[in-house]
């Protein structure tokens, strides 16, 4: 019997239809996006915290957040202990929300809320956290305000209650914005009222017109020893005409020169004597208040003595005021007890043109201005020496930036 040939074409199709299947079972293991390689789809959501869960002692301006993966936050909220949520905002993908506001010192906060994973299930966001608590806060003050006009050689002052250690860190907080841009720098000053004084000024006197911004980012920072920041402080001024007092001792004579024109020419009298005390100090001294009427002591000379059209230029007792006592001495004799004498008349002129920061520059006499007649010896430190007094020395003393923000009150 003859043997038939085999017929192996059928098996070779079937074959083939099983690679077409098998092929097409492959293609749908992909991701449900069509995208080969592990894709996120069916993840669950990841939530991370910024502080995290139980943390303590942190900084209530550090950054505060909440981050999500694999999914987006549905909701979410951070609260005090009384409940009072923290003003924050939420990022267009949904992905990322931060506190735009200062945390309280000494305090609890509690998340809450949603994210909702890629595979459409709910994870929540909770957890807390505890700010660090300061031995003290202390507060501190800047000596010109909002809106005032200042004469071109105020310095600006920040006096802060407590002593300051960590002052290289206070000064890298602190910003002034000029327009026109100023060349001036910080200096730390000796404090005897159990705080830390700290003073900017200009290399040369103000431009009249500049527009100053100054912003202290103090809240949250650390001090040294404890203390931290009370608050933040912000300050924008002007500075108004150019108004100097030339004031030579030997001359019996003061003039008033305003935007380079004198505008005065008064008969004066000087402090001098036998007493160191009485001598009006030579040196750039800085008209700081002004009163229609003030009593002045000198004892043993005269106690409580009405004095008329006061304005004041050194915190040891210098004035430029009315005396008609000192008439006949004006314009030709020193016989004072340390300060400018004229006429009450030209003293009621003086008077109203006066402004906070006006510099008063006195030659002529026996004793320089120096560190014991008060606070404002500014203009007797060269500009070299007045650089080292920061404790950033070696920085820029260029300090011009742009406008910070400064954020509410902590909740």
């Amino acid at each position: 019997m003859s043997k038939r040939p085999l017929i192996r074409r059928p098996v070779a199709a079937v074959s083939a239809v099983l690679l077409v299947v098998i092929a097409l079972v492959a293609g749908c293991s992909a991701g449900d996006d069509g995208k080969s390689g592990s894709g996120a789809a069916g993840s669950v959501a990841e939530v991370t915290t910024t502080p995290g869960d139980a943390d303590e002692d942190v900084n209530p301006v550090a950054p505060v957040t909440v981050t999500v993966a694999n999914g987006t936050i549905d909701q979410v909220a951070l609260t005090n202990a009384a409940g009072k949520q923290v003003q924050g905002e939420l990022s267009q993908d949904r992905r990322t929300f931060r506190i735009t506001e200062p945390l309280g010192y000494d305090a609890t906060y509690t998340w809450s809320g949603t994210a909702v994973g890629a595979d459409g299930k709910p994870v929540p966001i909770d957890g807390s956290f505890r700010t660090l608590t300061p031995k003290n806060t202390v507060p501190a003050t800047v000596n010109i305000g909002d809106g005032q006009e200042i004469g071109i050689a105020a310095p600006i002052i920040l006096q802060f209650k407590s002593p300051v250690k960590n002052k290289a860190e206070v000064e890298k907080a602190l910003t002034v914005t000029t327009d026109p841009p100023t060349e001036g720098a910080w200096a730390w000053f000796p404090d005897d009222n159990g705080g830390s004084r700290l003073h900017w000024r200009p290399k040369q006197y103000w431009t009249p017109g500049t527009s100053v911004h100054v912003a202290a980012k103090l809240y949250g920072l650390d001090l040294g020893g404890g203390n931290y920041g009370y608050s933040d402080l912000t300050s924008d001024f002007r500075v108004g005409r150019s108004q100097v007092v030339v004031a030579n001792a030997p001359s019996h004579r003061m003039q008033v020169v305003r935007d380079g024109q004198t505008i005065f020419d008064f008969a004066v009298s000087y402090g001098e004597g036998n007493e160191a005390r009485n001598v009006t100090r030579s040196g750039v001294h800085v008209v700081t208040e002004k009163y229609e009427d003030f009593l002045m002591s000198n004892p043993p000379y005269y106690t409580n003595v009405r004095e008329r059209w006061a304005v004041r230029i050194s915190n040891n007792g210098e004035f430029i005021h009315a005396n008609p006592e000192s008439l006949s001495a004006q314009g030709s004799a020193n016989v004072t007890n340390g300060c400018i004498n004229l006429s009450p008349s030209d003293a009621q002129a003086y008077f109203p043109t006066a402004l906070y920061g006006d510099p008063v520059e006195v030659t002529g006499t026996s004793i320089a201005l120096s560190a014991a007649d008060g606070d404002l010896y500014d203009w007797t430190i060269d500009w070299e020496t007045w650089q080292t007094m920061s404790a950033l020395k070696g920085s820029p003393a260029s300090v011009v930036s742009a406008t910070p923000v400064t954020p509410g009150p902590p909740r």
